[in-house]
């Protein structure tokens, strides 16, 4: 088993919840849950959900439950319930005794129906699924209720009660909860409870011949359980109301409360269930663990490691508001995580044979080569050197350009832990391909440094040809080439080069000879890891990743070549610079916090806005001033740089900071709503003019009052005071903000927006003081 990971530390809105009911004594121990349906292979976002929920109940501390929705036995195997317990402990968590399933609970959730059936709040409906969708209604339209709606207690008992009988077929009737078919939530519209299902379940075999749904079984099994922070993503936010409603209605053991979060979002990726099912039984990729695959089965045997998605998941945070996330950031975290833990090897991947002529034939000698160049204890390792090698093919140019420095005629090079060698001649076939290289070298020069003192341009890799192995290696790229594919097409976005094969390619013996499966460093070329394609002497190695930073050049994409570039030897660590640049962080941050409190008060709510916006990008100009001062600031700024882009909300923020710095001006409007009123009591209200011709609430000013018709045929605003028990919320938003976040209180994206500002600058003061 897997041992479980120390708790990574993030500040996000849940923790802040989290730790607020804890300071009001509202828990003793918090109780989280990762409740799973097994009926398919877990992706990279479910990683996303469990590093949270095991994570916090690491922190605070608690307990985080491995729950499976087991409750459509048609979709549901073994297999995937085994899987999914293997990539939990996989990625470095472990529930220890709390693993539950929901079908645990049927017939407390059976009975718990039947007393919704008792206090007339749910029937037996007869209509056909279709017939049932098409009177729920639109999101203007109210729904119809049901002709069977007003059985009676007796009649619903008993006609539920023969449906877990198995008397009726599949889809013959439904117990349906009796809410609100007007309801402006459509989940509230008489929901079905129960469907009947005659099939085998992985757990309770036939015993069942009706199933509850989803929405049903969640909340209630969350409080069976105990769990006091139910988190789900934000598809979910518009079933809470649902959630409430069972919780209020029936006689549960506790009250768990749910949250939701903006769930995972990847460039180049598609995270649907349906689209990845698609791919595998299309035959488009080679299973749900091929290695191009976002699951978790598929990162796995492509040599992801464990920590790196760890990493990956604290970096990206949790927020309220979706956002895409470059991909270019979990490939950062996987090649910083690999280059910290993989030991180095050789492997030439397309080989040209080299004969080194002044070597004396049928000679071999024994040379030293580190393992990890930044880890001494990972020790050395021996390397056969004879008159036959083999070096890379693109290592090699007959007629080089001018900034080719590798081997070519003429040209002396080093071979790395080696010689130094010099190309003589050029061996071609019939076909004028080039077959074989005839070389010197010079003997002086052994471990690459000529006595002479010479210098040499390049340093190649390079194996020994009758003391190296073949072996397959596979090289995968994107899945798909189009960076926002399409899930509806995902076909016509497929990348044709996802997957170079190279059959011909050696490797080092000691590499070969290894069943491990901890991924490598083949120098110059990338990550790798053993394949379970591998068989006695052919193995078979997969690239995880390359060594080439894309994420960086992104970043630097459109900038001037080592703008951003700091180098070790460049940048002298200064306490003092990086913890003047912090202060000032967060100085600039404390300001745009007090612009969010004045956000609230009417009046200031416009300078609030500014002050909240300006002095909150402030506090990531005042951490750049540790560029090239502070070493490896680069290091820890780029992934961030990259999120913050890749974040539209952030984005339209910052793009609207530059704007009011630029022109002073803002778009913002205002609102206003109010609880039940009736016209009598509008009616009522004192000092109505005489000419009033209708009532406003809200404008955009956000005031109220009434219309006047003045002799001219304009129309004016005659604001009043509306009294307090109308309930009166007021509120801004911003109408040039991207249109999913047009519609939400301004104060809510400012929020989050100085949550994510607040979270960049603790890790500065983490990382750097």
């Amino acid at each position: 088993m897997t041992e479980p990971v120390a708790a990574e530390v993030g500040r996000d809105f849940i923790r802040d919840i989290i730790q607020a009911d804890l300071d009001q004594g509202k828990y003793k121990e918090i109780v989280t849950r990762f409740p799973p349906e097994p009926n398919g292979y877990l992706h990279i976002g479910h990683a996303k959900s469990i590093a949270l929920n095991f994570g916090i109940a690491q922190e605070f501390p608690g307990r985080c439950h491995l729950r499976f929705d087991d409750t459509n036995p048609v979709k549901e195997e073994q297999e995937y319930i085994d899987s999914i317990q293997a990539d939990v402990r996989w990625l470095g968590f472990d529930w220890g005794k709390n693993l539950f399933f929901a079908s645990d609970y049927f017939d407390r959730l059976y009975e718990w129906a039947e007393k919704l059936i008792r206090d007339g709040l749910a029937y037996v409906d007869d209509q056909s699924q279709e017939e049932i969708r098409l009177a729920r209604g639109t999101l203007t339209e109210p729904g119809k209720n049901s002709p069977f709606r007003d059985r009676s207690v007796d009649e619903n008992l008993d006609l539920f009660r023969r449906m877990k009988s198995g008397e009726f077929p599949n889809g013959a009737r439904v117990l349906r909860a009796k809410i609100d078919m007007s309801s402006g939530n459509i989940n509230l519209r008489d929901p079905v409870l129960y469907r009947i299902l005659h099939a085998h379940h992985p757990r309770t075999g036939t015993k069942w011949s009706i199933y509850p749904s989803y929405d049903y079984a969640h909340g209630q099994s969350d409080a069976i359980e105990g769990i006091t922070h139910s988190i789900c993503t934000l598809e979910f936010e518009d079933h809470r109301p649902l959630y409430d409603w069972f919780i209020e209605k029936l006689p549960v053991p506790s009250q768990p409360h749910q949250y939701e979060m903006a769930r995972l979002n990847l460039t180049y990726t598609v995270l649907s269930k349906r689209v990845l099912t698609q791919l595998v039984r299309d035959g488009h990729v080679t299973g749900w663990d091929d290695p191009r695959m976002p699951t978790m089965a598929g990162m796995r045997r492509r040599g992801v490691p464990p920590a790196a998605l760890r990493e990956f998941v604290k970096r990206i945070g949790v927020a309220k508001a979706n956002s895409v996330v470059d991909v270019g950031m979990l490939e950062f975290c996987i090649r910083e995580e690999l280059n910290r833990t993989s030991q180095r090897r050789m492997a030439v991947l397309r080989p040209l044979k080299v004969v080194i002529e002044n070597y004396p034939e049928g000679q071999a000698e024994t040379l030293e080569a580190i393992n990890h160049p930044e880890d001494a204890s990972a020790g050395t390792r021996s390397i056969a050197f004879s008159r036959e090698i083999y070096i890379e093919r693109d290592d090699f140019m007959e007629f080089p350009s001018k900034n080719f420095f590798r081997l070519s005629p003429g040209n002396e090079v080093r071979l790395r832990y080696a010689y130094l060698i010099k190309c003589t001649a050029v061996i071609k076939d019939n076909t004028g391909d080039i077959v074989e290289l005839r070389c010197i070298y010079d003997p002086a020069s052994k471990g690459g440094n000529a006595p002479d003192g010479r210098k040499v341009k390049a340093t190649m890799h390079w194996l020994p040809a009758a003391m190296s192995v073949p072996a397959e290696v596979r090289i995968y790229n994107q899945l798909f080439a189009n960076p926002s594919p399409d899930a509806d097409n995902f076909v016509a976005d497929l990348n044709s080069e996802s997957l170079e094969i190279l059959r011909d390619a050696r490797v080092e013996l000691a590499v070969a000879e290894s069943n491990s499966s901890e991924p490598v460093q083949f120098e110059r070329q990338g990550y790798f890891v053993r394949d379970k394609d591998s068989t006695p002497g052919k193995p078979v190695f997969s690239r995880t990743i390359g060594l080439k930073d894309t994420f960086a050049k992104e970043v630097k994409k459109g900038q001037p070549a080592d703008t951003n570039r700091t180098k070790k030897s460049e940048a002298v660590y200064d306490p003092a610079v990086a913890a003047s640049s912090i202060q000032a962080a967060e100085a600039h941050l404390e300001a745009a916090r007090f612009g969010l409190k004045d956000m609230d008060i009417p009046g200031r709510a416009r300078s609030g806005l500014y002050n909240a916006v300006v002095f909150g990008r402030a506090t990531t100009f005042a951490l750049q001033n540790m560029r090239k001062k502070v070493p490896d600031f680069e290091k820890w700024y780029k992934p961030i740089q990259l999120e913050l882009k890749s974040d539209e909300l952030m984005s339209f923020l910052f793009n609207l900071r530059t704007e009011i710095e630029k022109t002073a001006k803002q778009h913002q409007g205002h609102y206003a709503q109010i609880g039940s009123v009736d016209l009598s009591e509008i009616s009522a209200l004192p000092n109505k003019p005489a000419n009033a011709r209708g009532f406003f609430i809200g404008d955009s000013t956000g005031g109220s009052g009434w219309e006047i018709s003045m002799p001219d045929g304009t129309i004016a605003k005659y604001y009043v005071d509306l009294p307090d028990s109308w309930q009166i919320q007021t509120g801004m938003f911003l109408p040039t903000a991207p249109e999913r976040y047009r519609h939400t209180d301004a104060r809510v994206l400012v929020g989050e927006y100085l949550e994510k500002m607040a979270a960049i600058v603790a890790s500065a003061r983490n990382v750097f003081l």
